[in-house]
C-alpha cells in the first residue's frame, strides 16, 4: 500500500501514474454490482422506514457512507454482563482479570470511536490560561478564565473555578454552564467547584472543530472532552486534589458527563444525572417498543452524536457497543446513577438491568460499592435535595464522611430466589415441538369447547390469576391530581376530544376518551380497551412518539377509548416492588390480565359504552396481554394487536430477540417461563392456543417487516400458522405487513384501526 501512494509523489512517472489509475478502474468496473446494490437497497429499506430528516440525508449524500451489512453484526438482544461480551465471531467470552477488561475496554473504546462518538484528538497540546479575571468572595475565590490550546492555539474553552479559602488541596465538582448553582451547592461544601462551557446555554466547543478539522467527533462527545482541558488546568494548582476529582451533569448534560469519564480517566467519579438514552440507558432495551425515546427519534432531534448511530433505529439489537458498555467506562471507579421514577427519558427496569450488568465489573476490581443507583421520585426535574445527595455520595466515595452507599433493586430481578419460593402446581407437559403433528391438527381444526376450558384453565394456573376478584362500582374517590395527570403526559385537552376520569377494578385509575359528546349523549358507543406496552414512566401514553398518542387516534376513529396504566408503570410503579413476595405464586403479567378482565367490568358498567362492541388493542407487550385475555374471557367484541411477539417455542434465540429469558429471568414479567429456557417445547401452551381462543370474531394483526422482535424465518412460520388457526375458526382475520420497524407512531395507529374495522366490516 505504502508504494501505491508513493506513485503519486511529485516527479513519478506520469505514464505509471496513468497505468495505476487504469488498474484501479479495472478493478473498481469488475467488482460485482450487487456488492453496491446490496449496499443501496439497505439505506434505501432504511430511509424508506425512517421519517425524514435532512441532516443525516445531507450526511449520508456528502460522505457516501452506507448502513453496515446487518446481516454480518452479531444480534445481542439481551443488556448482559459486560464481562461476558459476545465477540465478532459470535462466541461469548469471559473476563476474569483487570487485565483482561483493559483489553476489552480498549476493544468497546474503538467501538465507540466508530458508532457513537466519533473520532477525536488524544492529545489536546499545551493548554494556556488566558483572560484571567478573579473576584474575592465569602469564604473563598471566584476566577474565571479563557483556556487557549490546540494547533495555533485555535480551540477556547471558558471555565470558572470556585476555590474556598485555605491551602487545601479541595475535591473538585465539575459541571456544565448551566449547572452553575449546583457548583455552588458543592462550594458551600468545601469542593473546588469548576463550571466549563459545555452546554446549550454556553458552549465553546464549536471551536474544536476549526482546530481539528480532520476529526468528525460529535457534539456532546465534544463536550465530555472538554472537561479534560479544564482538567489540564487544575493539576497546575498546588490548591486542587487530582485524586478527588468529580464530573456530573443532567439529561444530555449527564450523557455528556459518563463520555468525558470514558476518554479522560483522570475524572476520578461520575454521576450521570437522567441521562437518559445516549446516557445510561441502552438503546437495545429502551426504545420505541416500550415508548421510550429510542434511537430514531433521539438523532432526528438533537444533533449530538455521530451519524452512523442512526443505522441503527429499529435494529438496536444490532448495535455493537451500547450504553451500559458506556457506564462501564467508568470502572473502576465511583460511578453514581441519578434515574427518576416517572422520568420519561429513562426507565427504572433498565436502570436495573444496566447496574446488574455492570456491578460484577466493579466487583472484579473488589469496589462493588462503588456502583450505585439513586433512585428520585417525580419526573425529569431536580432540586437542591437532590444536589445534596449527590455530594453527599461523593463524600462518601472521596473518604470525606463514614459509610457506604448501598443500592436497592425496586423492581423484581431475582430469578433464582423466586424459584426459590415458587410452589409449581402444574403437572409437567410432553415435549412439543412447534411443528409437531398435534399441533398441525389443532390448527386445521376448530377450537372445541373442551379444548378452550383446558387452555383457559392451564392459562390462568401458569400466570396465576385465579385470586379473589371484585367488581366494585366505578367512583370518583382516589383519582389522580391534575398535577400527576400531567406529570405522565394523560392530561390536557384535545380539539374534539372529552377525557373522564374514574377510579375502577382494585382501586385503578382509569381515563376514557371519546368524541365530544359521546360520554354524555345518553347513547351507547362503540370501545376500545387500550393495552400499552411496557412504559414504566407514564404508563398508557407514550413518552415519546409521532403525532398523537393512540388515545386521541382511537377517539378521533369513531371509539371512546378506556385506558390506564398497568401495574408497575406510571402512578403504579410501586406496586411491582415486593410483588413476589407479597405473591410468590402469581405473576405480573397475570395481574395485567386481572387488570383488563376488571376493565372489562368496569367497561360494562360505563352508560357510555356498548357492551356489544367492546374491542381490544395491544401494542408489544399489550398484544401479549392481549392474547392472553382472549384465554380467560370471551367478552370482547373483536382484537388488533400491534407488533405481537413470537410464540415461545419459536422465540429460542436469546441473542436476536432475547428468547423468552427477557419475559422471565430479565423482567420478571412471567417469571414461569423461566423454568422452561432451554426446553420451550415443554411449556404448557403457545401462543398459537391463545389465537385459536378469538374464534369467529375479528382479529386485526399489524406485523412490520423488519420487526426485531418478530424477525423471519420464524415470523413467516409464526403468520403462516396465524392464518390457519383463523381459516379453522371461522376468525375474520386482517393481516397488514408494512415496510417499517417495531415502532407505534400516527401511521402504526391508523394502520392497526384500519385492518381491525376491515376484520369487523368482513
Amino acid at each position: 500500500m505504502n508504494s501505491m501512494f508513493r506513485m503519486f509523489r511529485p516527479g513519478y512517472s506520469r505514464i505509471n501514474t496513468h497505468i495505476l489509475l487504469g488498474t484501479i478502474f479495472a478493478v473498481i468496473v469488475f467488482i460485482p454490482r450487487h456488492a453496491f446494490s446490496d449496499d443501496q437497497k439497505r439505506l434505501d429499506d432504511l430511509l424508506k422506514m425512517l421519517p425524514d430528516h435532512p441532516p443525516f440525508t445531507e450526511w449520508l449524500e456528502k460522505t457516501g457512507e452506507m448502513p453496515p451489512d446487518y446481516g454480518r453484526l452479531q444480534p445481542d438482544a439481551r443488556v448482559r454482563s459486560v464481562l461476558e461480551p459476545r465477540l465478532e465471531n459470535g462466541e461469548v467470552t469471559a473476563i476474569t482479570t483487570p487485565e483482561e477488561w483493559r483489553s476489552e475496554r480498549e476493544r468497546l473504546l474503538a467501538a465507540f470511536r466508530q458508532w457513537f462518538f466519533g473520532t477525536y484528538p488524544q492529545n489536546a497540546g499545551p493548554v494556556t490560561p488566558t483572560e484571567i479575571e478573579e473576584a474575592a468572595l465569602p469564604g473563598g475565590l471566584k476566577r474565571a478564565l479563557v483556556l487557549r490550546f490546540g494547533p495555533d492555539q485555535k480551540a477556547r474553552l471558558y471555565m470558572e473555578l470556585y476555590l474556598p479559602h485555605g491551602p487545601g488541596p479541595f475535591p473538585v465538582f465539575m459541571t456544565q454552564d448551566n449547572h452553575r448553582m449546583w457548583a455552588m451547592i458543592a462550594f458551600r461544601r468545601g469542593y473546588a467547584a469548576v463550571v466549563y462551557a459545555g452546554a446549550d446555554s454556553r458552549d465553546d466547543t464549536d471551536s474544536f472543530v476549526d482546530a481539528w478539522p480532520e476529526y468528525d467527533w460529535s457534539k456532546l462527545l465534544r463536550r465530555g472532552w472538554a472537561a479534560g482541558r479544564c482538567l489540564d488546568y487544575l493539576q497546575t494548582l498546588p490548591q486542587i486534589d487530582m485524586n478527588r476529582v468529580v464530573l456530573t451533569g443532567h439529561s444530555r448534560n449527564g450523557k455528556t458527563s459518563l463520555m468525558g469519564a470514558a476518554v479522560d480517566e483522570r475524572i476520578s467519579a461520575v454521576i450521570s444525572s437522567s441521562s437518559g438514552v445516549g446516557g445510561s440507558m441502552p438503546s437495545r432495551e429502551c426504545g420505541e417498543h416500550l415508548f421510550a425515546e429510542g434511537i430514531e427519534n433521539i438523532t432526528r432531534v438533537f444533533q449530538w452524536f455521530h451519524n452512523r448511530w442512526r443505522f441503527f433505529a429499529g435494529r438496536e439489537h444490532l448495535v455493537p457497543v451500547d450504553m451500559h458498555h458506556l457506564v462501564a467506562m467508568a470502572a473502576p471507579r465511583p460511578c453514581l446513577l441519578s434515574v427518576a421514577e416517572n422520568d420519561d427519558v429513562e426507565n427504572m427496569w433498565v436502570a436495573q438491568r444496566v447496574y446488574l450488568a455492570c456491578r460484577p465489573l466493579w466487583a472484579l476490581y473488589g469496589k462493588e460499592n462503588a456502583l450505585g443507583i439513586l433512585w428520585r421520585p417525580g419526573d425529569h426535574d431536580t432540586h437542591t435535595a437532590t444536589i445534596e445527595q449527590y455530594l453527599d455520595w461523593c463524600d462518601i466515595q472521596f473518604g470525606r464522611r463514614d459509610g457506604s452507599w448501598e443500592t436497592t433493586l425496586r423492581l423484581p430481578w431475582n430469578w433464582e430466589e423466586w424459584k426459590q419460593n415458587y410452589q409449581n402446581t402444574l403437572s409437567p407437559a410432553q415435549a412439543e415441538d412447534w411443528n409437531a403433528p398435534s399441533r398441525i391438527q389443532r390448527w386445521s381444526s376448530a377450537l372445541s369447547p373442551e379444548r378452550r376450558v383446558v387452555v383457559s384453565e392451564t392459562v390462568r394456573a401458569f400466570l396465576g390469576i385465579d385470586l379473589p376478584r371484585g367488581r366494585p362500582d366505578l367512583m370518583e374517590y382516589g383519582k389522580n391530581l391534575d398535577y400527576v395527570q400531567t406529570m405522565l403526559g394523560q392530561g390536557g385537552t384535545a380539539k374534539g376530544i372529552d377525557r373522564q376520569s374514574t377510579m375502577f377494578g382494585d382501586y385503578i385509575h382509569a381515563d376514557l376518551f371519546a368524541p365530544s359528546g359521546w360520554l354524555e349523549d345518553g347513547r351507547r358507543h362503540p370501545t376500545v380497551l387500550w393495552l400499552p406496552p411496557w412504559n414504566i414512566p407514564s404508563g398508557y401514553s407514550a413518552s415519546y412518539r409521532r403525532g398523537e398518542p393512540f388515545q386521541r387516534t382511537c377517539a378521533r376513529a369513531g371509539y371512546i377509548v378506556f385506558c390506564y396504566d398497568p401495574i408497575g408503570t406510571g402512578r403504579r410503579v410501586r406496586e411491582a416492588e415486593d410483588f413476589y413476595e407479597r405473591y410468590p405464586n402469581r405473576s405480573l403479567l397475570g395481574f395485567m390480565v386481572r387488570d383488563a378482565m376488571a376493565a372489562l367490568d368496569a367497561m360494562e358498567q360505563h352508560p357510555a359504552v356498548d357492551r356489544d362492541h367492546i374491542y381490544v388493542a395491544g401494542y408489544a407487550l399489550g398484544s401479549l396481554v392481549a392474547l392472553h385475555l382472549a384465554a380467560v374471557d370471551d367478552r370482547p367484541a373483536g382484537w388488533a394487536l400491534a407488533c405481537p411477539p413470537l410464540p415461545f417455542r419459536l422465540d429460542t434465540d436469546t441473542f436476536l430477540t432475547g428468547g423468552i429469558l427477557r419475559w422471565s429471568y430479565d423482567s420478571m414479567l412471567l417469571p414461569q417461563l423461566g423454568l422452561y429456557a432451554g426446553k420451550e417445547t415443554e411449556i404448557p401452551y403457545d401462543l398459537d392456543d391463545l389465537y385459536a381462543c378469538v374464534g369467529h370474531k375479528p382479529l386485526a394483526v399489524v406485523a412490520p417487516q423488519f420487526d426485531r422482535f418478530l424477525p423471519a424465518p420464524q415470523r413467516n412460520a409464526y403468520l403462516e400458522t396465524v392464518s390457519a388457526i383463523a381459516t379453522a375458526n371461522g376468525t375474520r382475520l386482517v393481516i397488514r405487513q408494512p415496510h417499517a420497524y417495531n415502532h407505534f407512531d400516527q401511521t402504526a395507529q391508523e394502520t392497526l384501526l384500519d385492518a381491525l374495522r376491515e376484520a369487523i366490516d368482513r
